[in-house]
């Protein structure tokens, strides 16, 4: 079994972090607006399907 050694582990992790590219304030700031977004058109998406799906039973059943 290999021995475990923490000062060569952090030092792994270190040099993977620094091999990131991380994203600009700008970048992030423009992810968060389109996935919140993305997150109002489904949900209005949805609201109008279920509407309709809602509309149709009640048409069918008569009530």
């Amino acid at each position: 079994m290999a021995k475990i050694n923490i000062a060569q582990f952090v030092r792994e992790v270190r040099q993977e972090t620094a091999k990131v590219t991380w994203p600009t304030r700008r970048e992030t700031a423009l992810s968060t607006a389109m996935v919140m977004l993305m997150v109002v058109v489904a949900a209005v998406f949805f609201l109008v399907v279920d509407q309709l799906l809602a509309f149709g039973v009640r048409i069918l059943l008569g009530i």
